[in-house]
């Protein structure tokens, strides 16, 4: 069409390539949306609470405007995009659309000129109610020694693996007492993550903080409803799931000096195959100073929350109690005993390869650990012995670094402790607000608005236990302080979780519209069902590739890639689930508190 044709008719080049462009761009949208390919709007894929916080993050266009729509595309609420204050780790500068105003229930979209359509969500009270349920239900898919059946395991239902009556007392474990080769039974319990071993320092601190969701939320938590064999024993299920884990953990103590065992393993990981066909010989191995120690916090933690069952589990406070003490003077008297993989494959046979959680340093140990004692006690002689304040950090929980469990149990009980408080005590909630202030500054500025942003330092392994336990640490500031602005910023960090963030999206498995369908997990890749067990959170973004697996982006907070293989982004664990368990929980019990 020549130029002169155009002018005849009023018509520019550049007015008529502004319309193909227009074209081009509607059709390329129509054919994204079509595709289900949305991955330029980032939020949560679950959805909002009608007057909490609603925030969603643009990655491409040229408008400066966005609409919220039903899922019939019609129009209910149109917002101006602003400019993050700070681009991403990629350096790219995103739009962010706030439409907090907006607080009708329904299932919506967004939609943005030049950038698609967003996944769906919701908009209503207890948003967050499934996926909260489902990340404590996941536990139940990890049980060993147990069928799971039809009726409580859907389509996952699958055959008993690892009853553990029969395991092996390994020579790096052998006492005049307990000589190796000696068969104890050691049952029950939560494989620890992708594989099916049983590791004392990892259920620690996720039993740990199932306890503490519990204990912090009792009132909700006995609402939770799970559809678990022990469902409707008049105990709540987030406690009788702990039950399974727990029992196995008190097996994991050797009766004849208080010492305990740092994990239950084969001497290789299984292949991946189902447990019932994974039939290997179990070992216990050498106990550790490490392994001792969590297991006295969890038990003297136990043994408080437990002892208000005296009808439906008679005894059983007393006995974590008295494991618990005879664990603190194994663990008195071996201040120092490292679990050294390397150094006892050298000494005993056969060698163990599995996961190693070994650990060099048991200040932290030594402080959850008499916190614990102290709190369910109320003896100031567990405190005596113990710096509890070493130094001045204040680092996030994880398996290996457990000091601020301690200082939670110790703040959140506080009120109980009359005469007997430690001296620390107004310095141990200082430091705790300091915390979660340190958290929040600049986290707005972020190009996503959540604190796991921040810092390039949380893409690590775990990425996303992180994200989690943050959330977990601004609740206990929140609990502290009754301040609203450490509970928004938990949020944030729970959308981060279920979409916005740096790949798109949703990390817990069959919660979301783009989630991950390759866990590293055996029963889900051997299972021959399409979608993975239910409720579980994969690790998240990961530059490291200790695997070897190639991630498409090696920006931190894109380093993923939903693959089997990928043990280093891709697997589960126990210890990751927790704390969003705890945060999905803790939001939904709190929800009412969320303000604008």
């Amino acid at each position: 069409m020549s130029n002169k044709y155009l002018r005849s008719y009023g018509v520019t080049r550049n007015f008529l390539l502004a319309l193909i462009i227009t074209f081009i761009a509607q059709t390329s949208s129509a054919q994204t949306d079509s595709a289900g390919n949305r991955s330029n709007i980032r939020l949560s894929q679950i959805g909002f609470y009608p007057g909490a916080p609603k925030t969603a993050i643009i990655l491409t266009g040229n408008d400066s405007v966005f609409f919220l729509q039903t899922i019939s595309k019609k129009t209910v609420f149109t917002g101006t995009l602003k400019r993050s204050v700070k681009p991403g780790f990629a350096g790219n500068i995103t739009k962010i659309a706030d439409f907090n105003a907006f607080q009708k229930p329904g299932k919506y979209i967004l939609y943005v000129p030049g950038a698609g359509y967003s996944w769906p969500f919701e908009i209503k009270r207890s948003v967050h109610h499934e996926v909260a349920d489902a990340s404590i239900k996941a536990y139940y898919f990890m049980r060993a020694s147990l069928p799971l059946e039809e009726k409580y395991a859907g389509k996952w239902a699958r055959a008993e693996g690892h009853p553990d009556t029969s395991v092996l007392i390994h020579p790096s474990a052998a006492t005049d007492k307990r000589a190796a080769g000696t068969i104890i039974s050691s049952s029950r319990g939560w494989y620890d993550a992708g594989d099916y071993n049983k590791y004392v320092v990892n259920s620690g601190i996720s039993t740990s903080t199932l306890l503490s969701l519990y204990e912090d939320f009792p009132a909700y938590m006995k609402t939770v409803k799970l559809n678990i064999p022990e469902s409707g024993n008049n105990i709540p299920d987030v406690l009788n799931e702990v039950l399974w884990n727990l029992r196995w953990m008190l097996t994991m103590q050797d009766p004849n000096d208080g010492g305990v065992y740092h994990k239950l393993t084969n001497a290789i990981f299984d292949k991946f195959e189902m447990p019932d066909k994974a039939t290997e010989p179990r070992y216990v191995v050498q106990k550790g100073t490490a392994a001792t120690l969590d297991f006295a916090a969890v038990m003297a933690q136990a043994s408080r929350i437990f002892r208000k069952f005296p009808k439906e589990l008679p005894g059983l406070a007393d006995s974590c109690l008295n494991d618990a003490n005879k664990a603190w003077d194994w663990a008195a008297k071996n201040p120092n005993v490292t679990y050294n993989q390397d150094a006892m494959n050298k000494k005993f046979s056969p060698p163990i390869t599995t996961g190693a959680y070994g650990d060099y340093n048991f200040s932290d140990e030594f402080i959850w650990a008499a916190s614990e004692l102290f709190v369910t006690t109320q003896n100031p002689q567990y405190l005596k012995g113990v710096n509890l304040l070493p130094d001045n950090t204040m680092p996030i929980p994880s398996w290996n670094q457990v000091k601020l469990l301690g200082y939670y149990s110790l703040i959140k009980n506080s009120d109980s402790f009359g005469k007997n408080a430690p001296e620390e005590l107004p310095e141990l909630k200082k430091r705790l607000l300091g915390l979660a202030d340190s958290l929040i500054k600049g986290a707005d500025e972020t190009a996503y608005k959540t604190v796991m942003d921040k810092s390039k330092r949380n893409f690590n392994w775990g990425s996303n236990s992180v994200a989690a336990n943050e959330g977990v640490a601004l609740i206990q500031a929140y609990k502290l302080s009754n301040d609203p602005k450490y509970l928004r910023y938990a949020l944030d960090n729970l959308d981060y979780i279920l979409g916005r963030n740096g790949t798109g999206y949703s990390y817990v498995t069959d919660y979301g519209s783009k989630t991950p369908m390759h866990p590293h997990h055996r029963p889900s890749v051997a299972d021959g069902v399409a979608d993975p067990v239910p409720g579980l959170l994969v690790g998240g973004p990961n530059p490291g590739m200790q695997d070897h697996i190639k991630v498409p982006s090696t920006m931190p907070d894109e380093a993923y890639i939903d693959d089997d293989r990928a043990y280093a982004a891709n697997e589960i664990a126990i210890n990751w689930n927790a704390p969003f368990a705890y945060l999905a929980n803790a939001i939904e019990a709190l929800q009412g508190n969320l303000k604008l």
